[in-house]
Formats: structure tokens, C-alpha cells, sequence
């Protein structure tokens, strides 16, 4: 029977990573048979250089990295007779931070985004399989921010980002779309870079000005 360690080991193959493992509880996503829930996330630092390299960066079509997810990890979720769901797909769109921090390897931040025990808060999901057997869970691990000065507080330069409120999405975009954005819209997020947890995670600038585009597009 498949574990944890053979589905990272599977998933490193594909240029992504195993980023959490839950038995979820029943809800209107998942199909009766589901017994375990895998996360998957990009493999860094290396799988920037892999996804350019792909047709669906190449061909100059929307929302490449969502094709691409979908072509890598449809076939996997077949073999393991598994169902392959996406952050992309909605509305209703699956509650991919839920099934996160009930993994047990991702938390709510000082700041209130998600930080991961190796990602920190560049932690993100490509895909999540529903599989219809019995995965045992990982040993349980421990929050970083318990242990940090967290340096993420105080990093966003207008406040958008901070602990003492929620997300500030239209301030954030405003900002970033100014002159004095440009720090943020082409190397991205001060608060995420602040983050000392998992420093081979710090993406490129063309890697991030990728995302910061595509943030700023919706």
C-alpha cells in the first residue's frame, strides 16, 4: 500500500511536493469513498525552471499554471484511482485552506496567511487528491511562529498585510499598481519574503512578478 513518503517521492518526479496529508471529514467536495486527502504544492526551489519549460508557459494561452497542474496530476490521480480537485475550480471552490491547516503542517500566521512548516508563507497548493484508501498521517509538527520574532508584522509597507486586521486585498492592489509598488510587483510580497522559515523558497523575480501579475489580473 502506498504511504507518504511514496507519494512525495511520486510527486518530486513531477516537479511538486507532498505539503499535507489529512483524513478529511465528510463535505460537499469530496466524493463518499475519499479516506485520505493529499496536498500538493510546487517542488522548490527548482520547479520554476521546470513549469517555463512546459507548452502551457510556452503557448501563450490564460492561466498557464492552472493547465499545467491539471495535465500533471489528472493522470496521477487516475493511477491511484484517486479524484484530482484544483484551487481553480468554482465557484464553489474547494476549501483548500481548511483542508490545509487540518493537515496539521500549515497554520494561520501572526498576519493571518498560511505558513507551512517547510514552505513558510510561500506555501501554495496546485492540487489536492481524494484518494479511496487509508494513508497514515505524518508525525504531527509544530508551528514555526511559536519560536520566531515574526519579522512578517510589521513587512508590509501600507499596513495591507498586519495583525491587526484582516487581508486588506483592494489596499495591497492599489499599492502595488502605484510607483512605489514596484518592489512588491516584481520581486513579490515583503510579508512572504520576511518569513525565515524555508529560505530555498524564495523565488526568482521573474517568478514572482508571474504570480504578482497574475494577483493583480483578478
Amino acid at each position: 500500500m502506498i504511504d507518504a513518503a511514496g507519494i512525495d517521492r511520486t510527486a518530486r518526479g513531477l516537479s511538486l511536493a507532498l505539503r499535507g496529508v489529512l483524513h478529511p471529514k465528510p463535505d460537499a467536495t469530496l466524493d463518499g469513498a475519499t479516506q485520505t486527502l493529499v496536498l500538493l504544492g510546487p517542488d522548490e526551489p527548482d520547479f520554476w525552471g521546470i513549469f517555463t519549460q512546459s507548452p502551457e508557459y510556452l503557448d501563450g494561452e490564460p492561466d498557464p499554471m492552472d493547465r499545467w497542474s491539471k495535465r500533471i496530476t489528472m493522470p496521477l490521480a487516475e493511477r491511484w484511482q484517486g479524484q484530482a480537485l484544483f484551487p481553480s475550480d468554482g465557484p464553489p471552490y474547494p476549501p483548500f485552506l481548511g483542508w490545509a491547516t487540518a493537515s496539521g503542517a500549515a497554520w494561520a500566521s501572526p498576519v493571518g496567511l498560511l505558513v507551512h512548516k517547510d514552505a513558510g508563507l510561500f506555501v501554495s497548493y496546485r492540487c489536492a487528491i481524494a484518494l479511496p484508501f487509508h494513508v497514515s498521517l505524518p508525525a504531527p509538527s509544530v508551528i514555526p511562529c511559536k519560536t520566531c520574532d515574526a519579522p512578517c508584522e510589521g513587512a508590509c509597507p501600507v499596513s495591507a498585510i498586519a495583525k491587526e486586521h484582516p487581508y486588506d486585498v483592494a489596499r495591497c492592489k492599489a499599492h502595488m499598481r502605484s510607483p512605489d509598488g514596484v518592489e512588491c510587483r516584481e520581486n513579490g510580497c515583503l510579508v512572504r519574503r520576511a518569513c525565515p522559515v524555508a529560505t530555498n523558497f524564495r523565488r526568482l523575480p521573474a517568478q514572482s512578478a508571474f504570480h504578482m501579475a497574475a494577483f493583480l489580473k483578478n
